[in-house]
């Protein structure tokens, strides 16, 4: 069943600017780890922050469980947002608090505005981000800053903070491009593992495709803003590289 629906997908970031993104159209199924690809400038992190509006579509439409995405007025998209958790590259943690604190930030979008600034949360939420933490392997760093970690373990505190909004999607955005290989291919098994068990779907923005073609399902490549493939992983062949990285050097 398809989880996320996309078609015809176009963006551009001023009124007069060039179109990003062309027309494009997937579905992501609720058992999809699902790859965007391209080179550099194809509209891979426009489309995957064009999900959640985090950049506005200029036109076409995306239904998430079913719910017209582009239609939600602001409180209705704040509400919808609780439920996408989004990794992001540059990790998006606050340096100067704990590891527990930006875990938990995750319930900020169920939690009241009072007790959002106070930082209140429940015994439950605090027992899920502990568990998540022992899950990730952090369980012994919840009191340090974030800005103490690696980046191993920072983007580990992402994964961990994106889980605790017990997301039904994960929009992954480069989640690996900070890291070296050994602990890119940690991450991302991490997160499939998770991911997995939790029964979430993931739509991950990646830059290695040797990565997408190991932990993915599904693919979807981008050059220039077109969609130039889609299809099960093990489709992608060479030719079908060549034609969406054109002259790049793989």
């Amino acid at each position: 069943m398809a989880i996320l629906e996309v078609e015809n997908l176009r963006a551009k970031y001023s009124a007069r600017g060039p179109e990003i993104l062309k027309g494009i159209s997937f579905e992501v199924e609720d058992n999809d780890f699902f790859a965007i690809i391209g080179p550099s400038g194809a509209g891979k992190s426009t489309l995957i922050r064009c999900i959640n509006r985090l950049i506005e579509p200029t036109s076409g439409d995306i239904r998430l469980d079913g719910t017209d995405m582009l239609s939600l007025d602001t409180r209705a998209l704040r509400r919808k947002r609780r439920h996408i958790g989004m990794i992001f590259q540059e990790f998006n943690l606050i340096n100067r608090m704990s590891v527990m604190d930006n875990v938990l930030s995750g319930r900020l979008g169920y939690v009241g505005a009072i007790r959002s600034i106070f930082r209140v949360f429940t015994n439950r939420d605090i027992q899920r981000a502990l568990e998540l933490l022992e899950r990730v392997g952090l369980q012994d760093h919840i009191d340090k800053r974030a800005d103490q970690l690696s980046g191993g373990q920072r983007q580990r505190v992402g994964i961990a903070r994106a889980l605790m909004q017990e997301p039904n999607l994960l929009l992954l955005d480069e989640p690996t491009s900070a890291l070296d290989p050994k602990i890119s291919r940690e991450v991302m098994e991490l997160i499939r593992t998770m991911a997995n068990e939790l029964k979430v779907p993931v739509l991950c923005n990646i830059h290695d495709v040797q990565l997408a073609k190991e932990f993915c399902n599904k693919i979807i490549g981008l050059q220039d803003g077109y969609k130039m493939f889609d299809g099960p992983t093990e489709t992608l062949d060479q030719s079908s590289l060549e034609e969406i990285y054109a002259m790049e050097v793989l």
